[in-house]
């Protein structure tokens, strides 16, 4: 599996962006993605998850109402729509795909693969 991240960069406060997730070479239809994100001098924090068919998702308070996780199968891509960025949001994002039917989707250790960081600067 191999995930391709894409749609980072610098925006105003209460701006929006949408970064989006390619995955190739999924061999399961029980996985799930997830994002992360990472701040200087920060552990990695989980932003948000989905489950494949996309009926599950599951978001931190510190972004529930303002990030947005969704599918588009045909292309195997998942999307973090993000609005009303504050600061605090200035981190690396990553997406990570989990093969466990079981996995809580939350925490980092489950996921299996990673793609690698999209930087995302919110400026005040």
């Amino acid at each position: 599996v191999q995930l391709q991240a894409s749609g980072g960069g610098l925006v105003q406060t209460g701006g929006s962006l949408r970064l989006s997730c390619a995955a190739s070479g999924r061999t399961r239809d029980s996985d799930g993605m997830g994002w992360f994100r990472q701040a200087p001098g920060k552990e990695r924090e989980f932003v948000a998850a989905i489950n494949w068919p996309g009926n599950r998702q599951y978001y931190p308070d510190s972004v529930k109402g303002r990030f947005t996780i969704s599918i588009e199968g045909a292309k195997n891509t998942v999307h973090l729509q993000m609005n009303s960025l504050k600061p605090e949001d200035t981190a690396v994002y990553y997406c990570a795909l989990h093969e466990s039917p079981w996995a809580t989707m939350t925490a980092d250790s489950e996921y299996n693969y990673w793609g690698q960081g999209t930087q995302v600067t919110v400026s005040s």
